[in-house]
């Protein structure tokens, strides 16, 4: 389902996959390989665009021209902590790709985000860039972390997350309408310390068994 620069998933599979994850007593190992395995139906999704070529190859069989990956290479970025839930499963899917990371955290009385890592492939100019993190709550984290992406000369950018919220959704579109978002769901709301409703807790926390 895709609308004004959004694509839910919302295939069965990723569905069925995500009320798994939502369930309050799914184990951290569990909610581990889940999210895995969601990152790579999505990554489907979010490299839907690439552009292909055409080239001449030979089969077992006889001489074809085939299609294969054309222009710009991948950089798969992810937003600190949680973001690497999603970018293991990614690099599955295309283990070629360059990867940087953004570290940010939200102030806990202003929920602003604040920078502490920067890490990126200086040739991030002349890839097309996906940008990972869980939860596209308040939308301050990931659109900081485009503006600092297109700082550092990124042309192409890509959001995927599991969960969006309407507000998070607005935020990021205001600020970057050039980005295309891919998310398994959008939920209902923030709540008032900025987590989505009805959610599945804090990622970063259910990844990493920490609180």
């Amino acid at each position: 389902m895709t609308a004004s620069g959004v694509t839910v998933v919302d295939h069965p599979l990723v569905q069925h996959k995500l009320t798994l994850l939502r369930r309050r007593e799914t184990p951290t190992a569990d909610f581990r390989r889940i999210v895995r395995e969601l990152s790579l139906l999505l990554g489907y999704e979010v490299t839907r665009g690439l552009a292909l070529e055409d080239v001449a190859i030979e089969t077992p069989m006889e001489p074809m021209v085939a299609r294969r990956l054309s222009g710009k290479k991948l950089c798969l970025v992810s937003i600190l902590r949680a973001g690497n839930g999603l970018l293991d499963g990614m690099l599955d899917l295309v283990p070629s790709a360059r990867v940087g990371h953004i570290g940010l955290y939200r102030e806990p009385s202003t929920l602003v985000p604040v920078e502490y890592y920067l890490k990126l492939p200086d040739d991030i100019a002349a890839r097309d860039v996906i940008l990972v993190d869980p939860m596209l709550a308040t939308g301050h984290s990931a659109a900081a972390a485009i503006t600092r992406l297109k700082a550092a000369g990124a042309q192409t950018i890509r959001f995927c997350c599991l969960l969006a919220a309407p507000e998070g959704l607005q935020v990021l579109q205001d600020e970057h309408p050039d980005v295309p978002i891919v998310a398994a769901a959008v939920d209902r709301q923030l709540d008032g310390h900025g987590y989505i409703r009805p959610g599945l807790g804090d990622a970063g926390d259910r990844l990493f068994g920490t609180r």
